[in-house]
């Protein structure tokens, strides 16, 4: 029977997080380490699926039993992905999904969202549909919507597009920017972030006092519509200080944490132009922009007070076929 292997990328974001939820902008890179997917198909109509990254083996049920029942976390995207697409584009066969990831999904990097727009990619080339960027889009933003309830979409958009983008919330604009050079040091706190519990308490926070929250989005989007001026212009310096003043923000909304601000006073006193968290906060990762006299300061500063330095490159091509 036939059978593809599609990749997609990581994402990191750069400026923007948590105002793109609510109708504002935000600015994200495809990072180099990628999510794999070989999808297959098979003549018993049934739904398989091996995903050691999540340690899911040997999961399966009837095609016609998508997306009910008791169903295990790391099987999820997945499941929906291919729910979503043969409701759209009804299949007479079954399917197998294998994963395989390049980054553990403890990094936050969107690995969810990298396989959603992996198997849908599979899925939509083994059909002959050959769904262009917008309509893959849609149909994995519909995926993630159906399972967390709420998201902005910036991680598909990024695994789906690759390189950098503007972006606003739902896909309303998906801008690629043409950026040679972006040089930053990504530090993990060793601290995996729960999102969903972190998005909770911000909207908590947007309930009880929402002038002073939707004040601050604004802000966030104004530094990040600045931004992508400066970026395109090349103006580092000043890109850095929106990182910083980002930053301030995020740690108003009070998402940002302990482990995070050492690794941002850390890097920035070792001579960055700016330093932020990157995506939800909490824990996870965060980014400093360096020039190349001081990357290597940044990277030893991070480490010694407990970060790790993450060796990845940034502007990652978008979703493709693998031979």
């Amino acid at each position: 029977m036939k059978k593809i292997t599609v990749s997609a990328p990581g994402k990191l974001m750069l400026f923007g997080e948590h105002a793109v939820v609510y109708n504002r902008s935000c600015l994200v890179t495809a990072v180099d380490q990628r999510m794999k997917a070989t999808v297959e198909i098979t003549d018993d109509n049934m739904f398989c699926l091996d995903a050691p990254e999540v340690d899911i083996a040997g999961y399966q049920k009837p095609m016609d039993c998508l997306g009910t029942g008791e169903i295990p976390s790391g099987a999820k995207f997945v499941e929906f992905a291919v729910k979503n697409f043969i409701e759209k584009y009804p299949l007479t066969y079954g399917v197998k999904v294998t994963t395989a990831s390049d980054f553990s999904s403890q990094f936050g990097f969107g690995s969810s969202s990298a396989s959603t727009v992996c198997v849908l990619k599979a899925l939509s080339e083994l059909s002959g549909k050959k769904l262009d960027n917008k309509k893959l889009f849609d149909l994995s933003y519909k995926t993630v919507l159906d399972i967390q309830g709420k998201g902005s979409g910036f991680d598909v958009a990024a695994a789906i597009y690759g390189g950098t983008l503007y972006f606003v919330t739902g896909g309303k604009v998906i801008e690629p920017l043409t950026i040679n050079e972006i040089s930053l040091v990504i530090g993990y706190t060793g601290i995996k972030a729960d999102t969903v519990t972190i998005m909770a308490s911000v909207f908590e926070k947007m309930k009880a006092q929402p002038e002073r929250v939707e004040r601050i989005y604004d802000a966030i989007e104004k530094l990040t519509e600045d931004a992508k001026i400066k970026m395109l212009e090349g103006d580092w310096e000043r890109v850095g200080k929106f990182m910083d003043f980002n930053q301030e923000y995020l740690r108003d909304l009070g998402v940002s944490s302990e482990k995070l601000e050492a690794l941002i006073v850390a890097a920035k006193q070792a001579g960055a132009l700016g330093a932020k968290l990157s995506g939800a906060g909490g824990g996870d990762c965060m980014i400093a922009l360096v020039t190349n006299d001081t990357k290597k300061a940044v990277e030893d500063a991070i480490e010694k007070v407990g970060g790790q330095v993450l060796p990845l490159s940034i502007n990652a091509a978008g979703v493709r076929s693998e031979v």
